[in-house]
């Protein structure tokens, strides 16, 4: 998955693996991520921003997974790995060592 990152005045395409719970990204080679710090997200057709409402360190996509819509909450956060898959019935799943921050916030959550 390619999205538009940007951090400390530089704006760059930035490749994440498109599977939850698998932390690998895919910066140019003359990006340094650095552990701990926040990226801006952006979709790269629209430029629609990707935070979340949910808190400051998460960002947002939405999807269809077999005809139903979820939202896919992930850490913004370089190095941080927290993942969540929710859709209308709540959250489904959670991945990554991280999560524990974010959880009670996406407990109630719905996607519709």
């Amino acid at each position: 998955m390619i999205l538009i990152a940007e951090h400390a005045g530089k704006r760059v395409l930035i490749g994440l693996h498109p599977e939850p719970g698998v932390y690998e990204i895919h910066p140019p080679p003359e990006i340094d991520v650095r552990p701990g710090s926040r990226w801006l997200l952006m979709c790269p057709l629209c430029n629609a921003d990707l935070r979340s409402d949910l808190s400051e360190d998460l960002a947002h996509l939405d999807m269809t997974c077999g005809g139903d819509p979820h939202r896919v909450y992930f850490s913004r956060v370089a190095g941080e790995q927290a993942t969540f898959v929710v859709s209308a019935e709540g959250l489904l799943h959670d991945h990554g060592i991280h999560t524990d921050q974010y959880v009670e916030d996406l407990l109630h959550q719905s996607f519709r």
